[in-house]
């Protein structure tokens, strides 16, 4: 199996990562990426990951408390999904490096872009913790961000749900799956499935986007085989 695209950039939903049980790291679920991870990397393909850390803390869960905190706390939430994935694959026996955009460097080296993109010519899987590093932007944000700078061919949007679709499904039981959206129409139309800041910064920097459901079978394989499925966002 040959894959489409040289350098990818993969944003793995802390959500997604907790399965069925909602909260915390499914050892099943993670051990399924693992394995994807590692039959995508026999391709040749240079991967580096954003993890976000829904799965620990959401910002928006917590009324009250001052959004900049919220926001650190979510930071760090990323931290211990990055760990995790980190020891995993490396018990798969692929190397690996984890940043992160906040100074930790007891457990991880700091970001630094040359450093990053060595690493990943080297074979590396390099996966980046702490989102952007600022209050107010979302981990989607820090993936756009370092799938530009990485110069990613696209950015792999692997989610708790099937793709993008035209309202909220867990909302309403009517709500159609898009195939394809442009980057454009998906922020007129409101659509909070991505961030607006990220898909804004995929759009100028002309990254494709994919989003599909991390819980299908073989998804990130699939995806980038080039096969047809979940969202496409391009202009």
């Amino acid at each position: 199996m040959k894959s489409k695209y040289k350098r990818v950039l993969i944003k793995l939903s802390g959500e997604a990562l907790s399965g069925k049980e909602g909260f915390g790291i499914n050892e099943t679920v993670l051990d399924g990426i693992v394995n994807q991870i590692s039959t995508v990397k026999k391709m040749g393909v240079e991967i580096c990951i954003v993890i976000g850390g829904g799965n620990f803390w959401r910002g928006r869960q917590s009324a009250g408390m001052d959004r900049t905190t919220a926001d650190h706390m979510g930071m760090l939430a990323t931290i211990i999904n990055c760990l995790a994935l980190q020891d995993a694959l490396e018990r798969h026996g692929l190397e690996t490096r984890v940043q992160t955009a906040l100074t930790i460097t007891r457990i991880a080296e700091p970001y630094i872009m040359r450093k990053a993109l060595k690493h990943l010519t080297e074979g590396r899987i390099v996966i980046f913790g702490c989102g952007t590093g600022n209050p107010y932007f979302t981990t989607d944000t820090a993936a756009a961000l370092r799938a530009t700078e990485m110069h990613a061919d696209i950015l792999l949007l692997a989610k708790n749900i099937d793709g993008i679709y035209d309202s909220d499904p867990k909302k309403n039981p009517n709500a159609k799956k898009l195939d394809h959206i442009s980057y454009i129409e998906l922020i007129k139309r409101g659509i909070t499935a991505m961030d607006s800041t990220a898909v804004t910064l995929c759009m100028d920097n002309d990254i494709p986007i994919l989003a599909f459901g991390l819980s299908e079978e073989n998804s990130i394989v699939r995806a980038l085989s080039g096969e047809k499925f979940g969202t496409v966002i391009t202009k």
